[in-house]
């Protein structure tokens, strides 16, 4: 008799309304073959994403087959999100392509705020109608949200964009063509952003840009932020840098790859932020940058104490170079062990070789001046990686000022018992057997 009421408290706990409900997590199918009175089920997907927005709860994955679609919102119409271990998936297969904004904003994919635990995997949006005039895909206000494997490019303004959000992870996407603003764009107050893995080029403004804009309310921070492996390039044609930090403190910039950047390479700055780029690591990045572009390190407004160690900084602009700080952010500055261009700036204006930066700043005591084809396999083909007699290989450390070396390089090679200097360690041949 007990076993006979348990299993009917079971019916009953899964019947509202006379509709019966769905027993744990659901994968809805969307195919543009598909009709939004259809179940979701593989025989009878659901035309749209938004059909499937709207029926996905916690735990629930949502798979877009190949073909192409309007954008999706999520939370328009009320709070949708996930829970922690049971977060909702959009999973876009090969072949699922974002061509329109979604039908309430100016986005391809917008996570409004409270839609916390979400993960946007696998889309391609490349905006080939035009009316994708805000961001590929925007997280407003919403945490724990993964933005995974996506190909982003010619949105109108952004590629990725992010505003009040925490715990964060962007990686593995391809965002580029951003017709006004930055690649990826982490805004407004956040903490613990992991921005990894990233290829971004060939945005007008910077390649990634944290912004902490205290004018958006919050404590004006980005804090804790973690940006690394990130392959950026040729953006910057309306200014900006390829790692734009303005009020990001206390957070880690390594093993990024950033070459033929227009504006300056990384900039750790106060403008919008409530304070300046403080107590920051920016450790083993390879910062090459265009024929006229600015330094491929800039330090200004307050940004003090950060640390730069094992970074190749080459510029071949004869009015920029490798480091420009201003002396209001020179408290706290420690910097050493980079391979370096004979230029630099202590005061943000005047120029100055490397032996008046030491003997000025007391700084790079053990860094060296060299050129491209004394560090790199072929730098005429973008190819980056160290060769074996390469003045960087061997010429790093494995800490400094209590700060750490990264354990593995970009690739995920791992770095010691030596460090190389750059976002590359320098891997020897194989052996071949005889």
């Amino acid at each position: 008799m007990r076993t006979i009421l348990a299993i009917l408290g079971l019916v009953l706990s899964c019947t509202a309304g006379g509709f019966a409900q769905p027993l744990g997590p659901q994968t809805y199918y969307v195919s543009p073959d598909g009709h939004d009175d259809g179940a979701g089920l593989p025989n009878t997907p659901l035309l749209t994403l938004q059909a499937a927005a709207h029926q996905a709860r916690p735990g629930d994955t949502v798979i877009a087959r190949p073909g192409e679609y309007a954008g999706f919102v999520l939370g328009w119409d009320d709070g949708q999100r996930g829970r922690t271990g049971a977060p909702i998936k959009f999973i876009g297969q090969p072949g699922a392509v974002i061509v329109s904004r979604n039908s309430k904003t100016r986005d391809g994919i917008d996570l409004e705020p409270g839609c916390d635990d979400i993960v946007i995997q696998g889309f391609t949006v490349n905006n080939s109608s035009e009316s994708i005039d805000r961001a590929g895909i925007r997280v407003s206000g919403s945490n724990h949200v993964s933005v995974i494997g996506n190909t982003v490019s010619g949105c109108g303004t952004w590629g990725i964009f992010t505003s009040h959000s925490s715990d964060l992870l962007i990686q593995d996407n391809t965002t580029s063509g951003s017709q006004k603003q930055h690649g990826i764009y982490v805004s407004n107050s956040a903490d613990h952003a992991r921005i990894r893995g990233n290829i971004v080029f060939g945005n007008r403004g910077s390649g990634i840009h944290l912004n902490g804009d205290l004018s958006q309310g919050d404590n004006g921070l980005i804090t804790s932020a973690l940006i690394e492996n990130n392959i950026i390039h040729d953006n910057g044609a309306g200014g900006g840098s390829g790692i734009n930090c303005d009020g990001v403190q206390n957070s880690i910039i390594r093993c990024n790859l950033l070459y033929a950047n227009r504006g300056s390479g990384i900039s750790l700055f106060h403008e919008d932020g409530a304070a300046g780029s403080t107590g920051n690591l920016v450790v083993n990045n390879t910062i090459v940058m265009a024929p006229a572009a600015r330094f491929a390190i800039n330090v200004n407004s307050q940004s003090t104490g950060n640390v730069i160690f094992n970074n190749i900084l080459l510029d071949p602009n004869p009015l920029a170079g490798s480091i420009k700080v201003t002396p209001d952010s020179r408290d706290g500055l420690v910097s050493d062990y980079n391979i370096v261009e004979d230029r630099f700036s202590p005061d943000g204006d005047e120029r100055c070789g490397l032996r008046d930066w030491q003997s000025n700043t007391a700084q790079d005591k053990h860094s060296r001046v060299a050129s491209t084809t004394e560090i790199f396999l072929n730098v005429g083909g973008n190819d980056f990686h160290l060769f074996p007699s390469s003045v960087a290989a061997h010429g790093g450390v494995a800490g400094l000022s209590g700060r750490n070396a990264p354990q593995v390089d970009l690739q995920g090679n791992v770095f010691g018992p030596a460090w190389d200097i750059g976002a590359y360690r320098l891997v020897p041949a194989p052996v071949t057997a005889r």
